[in-house]
């Protein structure tokens, strides 16, 4: 079975799932929880409080154990949690770090051995055999690629959780010459926001709330410590543009497709921005994970022909 994964500081996306990068560990089976994952002798649930960003996510078991809750999940989905299943991965990095380390993710999934948890009560045993690594925010667009050829420059500008990753396409094509990496995701912008309501307003919220108040949703949080976040995030988003400047991205003589969950957020801002002629969005917090699959299948394809 094909299982794409796209693993952000901030949240993991599946195909068909898409949850928070953050991990609770147990001693023993925790009474109340509903989903718990054992591995290597010990208990893992998810949870809502994220990890601490990390540039190199092979350097602990983390990211492998939240990649075995996403494989759960999709075998689930796909019907009763099988005791046995070969696996290929399709994953992905920003396209400023993929040629340093492809090769490192790709071996840190790749165990050329079975790989045995208990999901639920249900023993597993997978063994995954190939695992493909591909540029984020190209793969986001993969599936309409055709679409964009017409265009003699476009920039890919994907604003995920820690990152704000920048690729180049000439007629459609990855210029992997030009790609950059900006430490200005959302979570930094939470970071700055929840420090600042705390300074202003005394009052201590979480990313949830951010969420919740840039998404329209309804909250209980006062009027004024809304309109900050909203005139933070407005800040924020002009920062960015800002930065792309100074990177030589112009976007008002570029057109620009926005992904990710961050694009999303801040959508009002960069539609209204005088520095951004003309913008596109890919909706799907899931596109990345859903063109690492459309990808890799086409690899498969010419592989098994």
């Amino acid at each position: 079975m094909l299982i794409a994964i796209d693993h952000g500081n901030h949240a993991c996306k599946s195909v068909h799932f898409n949850f928070v990068s953050g991990l609770a560990q147990h001693s023993v089976r925790p009474p109340m929880a509903d989903e718990v994952l054992e591995y290597n002798g010990e208990f893992w649930t998810l949870s809502g409080q994220r990890l601490p960003y990390r540039r190199d996510k092979t350097r602990d078991e983390s990211f492998f154990i939240l990649t075995l809750f996403a494989i759960a999940k999709e075998l689930a989905y796909a019907g009763p949690l099988p005791s046995a299943e070969k696996v290929d991965l399709a994953v992905g990095l920003p396209p400023e770090h993929y040629g340093l380390l492809k090769d490192k993710f790709r071996d840190y999934f790749k165990r050329n051995q079975s790989v045995q948890f208990i999901y639920n009560d249900k023993p597993i045993t997978i063994m995954i055999r190939d695992v493909f690594v591909y540029p984020q925010a190209f793969a986001a667009i993969a599936p309409q690629k055709s679409q964009l050829k017409h265009h003699l420059r476009l920039f890919l500008v994907d604003i995920g959780g820690y990152t704000t990753d920048v690729l180049l396409l000439r007629q459609g094509k990855p210029d992997m010459q030009f790609c950059r990496s900006l430490e200005t995701g959302v979570i930094t912008m939470n970071n700055d926001i929840i420090r600042r309501v705390g300074a202003l307003h005394d009052m201590q919220i979480e990313d949830e709330h951010i969420s919740a108040v840039l998404a329209g949703k309804e909250t209980i949080l006062p009027e004024e410590v809304k309109d900050t976040i909203r005139k933070s995030a407005e800040q924020h988003a002009i920062n960015i543009l800002n930065q792309l400047r100074e990177l030589k991205v112009d976007l008002r003589s570029n057109p620009a497709v926005f992904i990710g969950g961050g694009s999303a957020l801040f959508r009002d801002y960069l539609e209204k921005s005088p520095l951004v002629a003309s913008a596109s969005f890919v909706e799907s917090v899931n596109a990345n994970a859903i063109g690492y699959q459309a990808m890799a299948e086409g690899q498969l394809s010419l592989q098994r022909a």
